[in-house]
């Protein structure tokens, strides 16, 4: 793996809005996070003298790639032509998918620039997903985890609310738990299907870090009742364990994972478990 840190620049360049391309582009810079990235849009470029402005940016610039959503041919055609010249990366995101369907549908695309996607059936999912996760957010009470998908139980600042999101994001429904040093967790939690619930952990020193800053940030210095402290800590911790153990449910470990990786792992392994049963 290369120890450099190039810049990179990803011109965006579309016959409408580019948001697809953007989304692309982001996944793919996602596995280059050395590298700083910057996004160039090009949008609404449906001519060949918009094209030639769109290339005007790019000449003589290091570290170019150009991603393309152009559904008319010609522009695609040009496009391709003028990176291959000036030998620039490049990465046409609609002509092979177009090409594909073409094939499978054995028609041709109207190939009408700029029209709106239609809204997919699991966005209307998502909305209500993530509008259950706000609802639900640090549920002591206990109150619609029948409803939920997915159950996170961990101590305060375990990256709970972050997590939930993302997950609603995804289209799940979840809920989260917060298990507080000394309060019992609220009974509708051992009442509803163990399948669906996921523990989440910390390193204790990471967690004091993170609540000491938190109280920092908020005037509280170092008090609140031990909150940053780290003996109080493992004791708190130690609590959330043994709720966890109870409900035989797995633990992530948080310390060092990402919001999108810690997603990955509860989704499989709810469907790892459902699936077994």
């Amino acid at each position: 793996m290369s120890t450099r840190t190039r810049p990179v620049e990803i011109h965006l360049i579309s016959d409408s809005t580019g948001d697809t391309a953007a989304r692309v582009a982001r996944a793919a810079q996602a596995q280059f996070s050395s590298h700083p990235t910057t996004l160039v849009r090009h949008p609404r470029v449906t001519t060949v003298e918009g094209l030639t402005r769109a290339f005007e940016r790019v000449a003589g610039r290091p570290g170019v790639a150009i991603f393309y959503t152009l559904i008319d041919r010609g522009l695609r055609a040009v496009t391709a032509e003028y990176c291959e010249r000036e030998q620039i990366a490049s990465c046409d995101l609609l002509g092979p998918p177009l090409d594909a369907l073409s094939a499978a549908a054995e028609d041709e695309a109207e190939l009408v620039p700029g029209r709106p996607v239609a809204l997919e059936a699991d966005y209307f999912k998502r909305i209500a997903a993530m509008e259950f996760v706000v609802k639900h957010d640090d549920g002591l009470s206990g109150e619609g985890l029948p409803e939920a998908d997915i159950v996170l139980i961990g101590v305060s600042r375990t990256g709970k609310t972050p997590l939930s999101m993302y997950l609603g994001y995804l289209g799940y429904k979840t809920a989260n738990i917060p298990l507080v040093r000394g309060i019992q967790p609220p009974a509708a939690l051992f009442r509803i299907d163990r399948l669906r619930v996921v523990g989440l952990t910390i390193d204790p020193q990471r967690l004091a870090q993170i609540r000491g800053r938190r109280l920092r940030a908020i005037g509280g210095g170092a008090g609140r009742d031990g909150y940053a402290e780290l003996n109080r800590i493992y004791e708190e911790l130690e609590e959330a364990a043994a709720v966890q153990r109870r409900l035989g449910c797995p633990v992530i470990d948080v310390t060092t994972t990402a919001v999108e990786e810690a997603a990955g792992r509860v989704i499989d392994l709810i469907e790892e478990r459902v699936g077994r049963a």
